[in-house]
C-alpha cells in the first residue's frame, strides 16, 4: 500500500471530481496493462529496475513529484518483484467478463462512497458472494488498489504488492488458471481513488465445466 506524503486536493467535492475525463477508459487501460505484463513479465522487470532508482529509503520520488510516496517495504519488495517476474512464464491475456465487470464497478463505488477498505463488504459479503448477486458464481479472485487513478500506478501497486505479506494481489494477476477479468474504478472518500479487479477462470465466476470423454 502506498501513501502520498502531500495531499493535492482536500475537499470532498474535489475527490469526486477526480478523473472524470478518464472514467470511460481507465478500466480498459488497466486490463490492457495487466495483459501486457502477463504476456511479457521480463520486460516489466526491466521497467521496475528503472522504478527502483527513484527510491530514497522507503520513499519513492517519481519524476516531477517532489512530494514523494511513502511505501511500507521500500526498495526490498521491488527487488523481490523483479526476481519473481524474471522467473515468471508468459501467460495468455485476460478477456473481459461482463458479470465480473459489473461486480467490480459496484464494489468500487460502494467502498469509495463509504471510504472503506478491504475485501469484506460492509454487509459482510465476500467477493464470490458479490459476483453471485449479479448471476455469477463464487469462484473468483479480487485485487484492489487504492490511491491512484493512473493505470500504470494501479497495476504497479498490485504487482509489487507492498505491505501485503502473502503478495496475494500479485498471485492473482499471474494465476495461470484465470482467463477473464472485470475492472471497476471510482473516487474514494478517504484514499482519493479505488480500483477493483475481479478475476476468474470463467466469464462469470462459475466453475469450469470439464469435458467428459465419450464412451465408444
Amino acid at each position: 500500500m502506498l501513501y502520498r506524503l502531500a495531499a493535492i486536493c482536500a475537499p470532498l467535492v474535489c475527490l469526486f471530481a477526480t478523473s472524470a475525463l478518464h472514467a470511460q477508459t481507465i478500466e480498459n487501460a488497466i486490463l490492457d496493462r495487466i495483459n501486457v505484463i502477463r504476456a511479457n513479465p521480463r520486460a516489466y522487470a526491466d521497467q521496475l529496475r528503472i522504478y527502483r532508482s527513484y527510491f530514497d529509503g522507503e520513499i519513492v520520488y517519481m519524476p516531477g513529484d517532489d512530494g514523494g510516496i511513502l511505501t511500507k517495504e521500500g526498495v526490498a519488495v521491488v527487488e523481490e518483484t523483479i526476481a519473481f517476474l524474471e522467473a515468471q512464464a508468459p501467460l495468455p491475456p485476460l478477456a473481459p467478463g461482463t458479470v465480473l465487470t459489473l461486480t467490480a464497478a459496484d464494489y468500487s463505488r460502494e467502498q469509495g462512497l463509504l471510504g472503506a477498505r478491504g475485501h469484506v463488504g460492509p454487509d459482510g459479503s465476500s467477493p464470490g458472494e458479490r459476483v453471485k448477486r449479479h448471476g455469477g458464481g463464487i469462484f473468483v479472485g479480487e485485487a484492489i488498489a487504492y490511491g491512484f487513478d493512473d493505470p500504470e500506478e494501479v497495476v504497479r501497486q498490485m504487482v509489487i504488492d507492498d505491505g501485503v505479506p502473502d503478495r496475494g494481489h500479485r498471485k492473482l494477476l499471474f494465476d495461470k488458471n484465470f482467463r477473464f477479468a472485470g475492472v471497476g474504478c471510482a473516487p474514494h472518500a478517504r484514499l482519493d481513488h479505488i480500483c477493483v479487479v475481479q478475476l476468474s477462470a470463467t466469464q462469470d465466476g462459475r466453475p469450469v465445466r470439464l469435458r467428459t470423454a465419450q464412451r465408444r
